[in-house]
């Protein structure tokens, strides 16, 4: 690994926003391909802030910390992976239900499916289920994830489901849901394909099920 992709990795574990924007550019000039620092750099720190997190060696604001500074330099190599045609991981639209305004657990969520590969239409807050089908439709989203942060927004998902179904786009997609009301349970009896109780969990369910999917 080149030694700027190592002081990356730091950074972005960190959460130091100007040494990642820095170091990503340095490399960038010096002809450090952007699939190593985007892999071995990034992704590879976002994979460690999870794990920590899922050993309760850091917590939700870290995590914030980590993926906005992953973030900060994704802006700089977006164009450099295209020019260099990497794979994304998978198109996946993002959104709180319809009547939820909540957005921390779905833009953490959103942040960490990027640092993984995936390709992200964040959809924002107070989704209507016709935006999750147009996304479906018209962006080739592959997988929906869905988030609810109250009880009573809950049944949005299960008629967001619905939609789907009724044009005729459920095979084609998974569905995945989340928040904190949100169990397992409730994902079965919906119909959902996945949960993911917290967000570093859901990029191992997001590959999980673009692996299912078929690719």
């Amino acid at each position: 690994m080149d030694p700027i992709t190592k002081e990356i990795f730091s950074n972005v574990k960190d959460g130091d926003v100007n040494a990642v924007k820095a170091n990503v550019q340095s490399a960038i000039d010096s002809g450090v391909p952007a699939v190593e620092i985007l892999n071995e750099g990034m992704v590879a720190a976002m994979a460690e802030v999870g794990r920590l997190f899922g050993e309760g060696e850091c917590f939700v604001p870290e995590m914030l910390i980590a993926a906005r500074a992953m973030q900060s330099g994704m802006g700089l190599l977006k164009p450099h992976l295209k020019s260099a045609e990497v794979k994304s991981a998978g198109r996946v639209a993002v959104g709180t239900v319809k009547g939820d305004l909540h957005d921390i657990g779905k833009n953490l969520v959103a942040m960490m499916l990027e640092g993984a590969g995936f390709e992200i239409i964040d959809l924002g807050t107070d989704v209507p289920p016709e935006k999750f089908v147009q996304a479906v439709r018209e962006q080739g989203a592959q997988i929906v994830v869905m988030s609810a942060l109250l009880t009573t927004t809950m049944p949005s998902i299960k008629t967001t489901i619905d939609a789907l179904t009724a044009a005729g786009l459920r095979e084609q997609v998974k569905v995945m849901i989340g928040g904190a009301p949100v169990t397992q349970n409730f994902a079965n009896q919906i119909g959902a394909d996945g949960f993911a109780p917290d967000a570093s969990r859901a990029v191992a369910a997001a590959q999980e099920l673009i692996s299912r999917r078929g690719g």
